[in-house]
């Protein structure tokens, strides 16, 4: 056995050798969490470790890998071992998809911190959303915080279902879930871009001049949600024909290694965020030169666009550092550090559009005490 799968690891040493016989396990449906007891061939020897042949270590050339197994127990000449593969957020930018329970423990208890943080943030709007709809850009900037939270709430929702799905080996339903995914994150990153055009037009534009509320609603959604449709229906349409829209292995996302269907996301989502970077720019300038001949509405204006400039200011960068991350991942997809840090960001992004996009905003904040005195 030592000539066919060599007791060679990671650091690539001859140190290990195999001792016990090697398991070769094809069940008929998709297990995540197995249990294996093994007969110890030589009692003389200790430290076992559980591991399984990963055919794309060392380059391709094949190595044991413990990634998501581990010991439990050496009794009565026996070695118990546990291996559990589930799917992480790094999934999301990664060509396969690690079996690192470090990932899965971050994704999900992230999620949860997310989808509560995202709840909370939809629970404030809705309390404060009269109080805001007197000031156009003000009411502007809280439909897009609203549909930005909802959408990464959704988008969240069908990762979970996409990962319950990966399990089950079911093609037609993963390709469902993917396809909710790809549109959900990619309507998060478009209203983005929609608050920052609407950031940028309002400081351009004369203050009670322009497009009506309605106008700007129209373009709003139809830029936050029609866009992000018509991306995500041309790329399943692409490649779903072929089989190349999902992963190999059945993992609820877009294919990389066949298709390159993941630049379907990766393209629209870096491209929005250099965008969102460049209008804050040139925002940012334009108001600190706008000082003199102020009447009282034109300075609760600003405050708006200040509002919306920091949120932007913040969670762009965020954003883009976390995807940034993403791309990381999929240039170095053995990186665990990476793996770890972009999962850590990706699940954490409910919180930040939380406490940047909602309870550092003093309006809402005013609003809400308010409405309890």
């Amino acid at each position: 056995m030592d000539n066919v799968l060599p007791a060679r690891e990671k650091a690539n040493t001859s140190s290990s050798v195999i001792n016990g016989r090697v398991a070769l396990i094809q069940p008929e449906s998709d297990m995540t969490n197995i249990s294996i007891i093994f007969d110890v061939l030589n009692d003389t020897l200790g430290n076992p470790k559980c591991v399984f042949w990963d055919f794309e270590l060392l380059g391709g050339l094949g190595g044991w890998s413990d990634e998501g197994c581990s010991f439990v127990l050496s009794v009565n000449g026996t070695v118990r071992c546990n291996c559990n593969h589930t799917t992480s957020f790094s999934i999301l930018m990664s060509p396969g998809s690690p079996g690192d329970p470090v990932l899965d423990y971050i994704t999900y208890i992230g999620v949860g911190i997310s989808m509560g943080s995202l709840i909370i943030c939809l629970i404030i709007e809705g309390i404060v959303w009269r109080k805001i709809r007197r000031n156009t850009t003000s009411y502007l900037r809280h439909v897009s915080i609203v549909n930005i939270t909802v959408s990464l709430l959704i988008a969240d929702i069908w990762f979970i279902i996409g990962a319950a799905i990966s399990n089950t080996k079911n093609p037609p339903a993963c390709t469902a879930a993917t396809f909710f995914i790809h549109f959900f994150y990619l309507a998060l990153f478009f209203w983005m871009l929609a608050s920052g055009l609407l950031l940028l037009y309002r400081t351009v534009s004369v203050f009670d001049g322009g497009l009506s509320k309605m106008s700007m609603l129209a373009i709003g959604f139809s830029l936050g949600y029609g866009a992000p449709l018509i991306i995500a229906t041309i790329t399943v349409a692409a490649t779903a024909p072929s089989n190349q829209y999902i992963r190999e292995n059945v993992v609820c996302w877009l294919n990389w290694n066949g298709s390159k269907a993941l630049l379907g996301f990766v393209i629209p989502a870096v491209m929005i965020v250099v965008v969102n970077l460049i209008i804050l720019i040139v925002v940012i300038s334009k108001i600190l030169r706008r000082r003199v001949g102020e009447n009282a509405a034109q300075i609760g204006e600003k405050h708006v666009l200040y509002v919306i400039a920091r949120s932007l200011a913040v969670l762009t960068p965020l954003f883009g550092l976390t995807w940034g991350l993403g791309v990381g991942v999929m240039v170095s997809p053995k990186n665990r550090g990476i793996h770890i840090t972009f999962a850590l960001f990706n699940s954490l992004q409910g919180f930040f559009i939380l406490v940047f996009g909602t309870l550092l905003d003093k309006t809402v904040s005013l609003s809400h005490l308010s409405g309890f005195c």
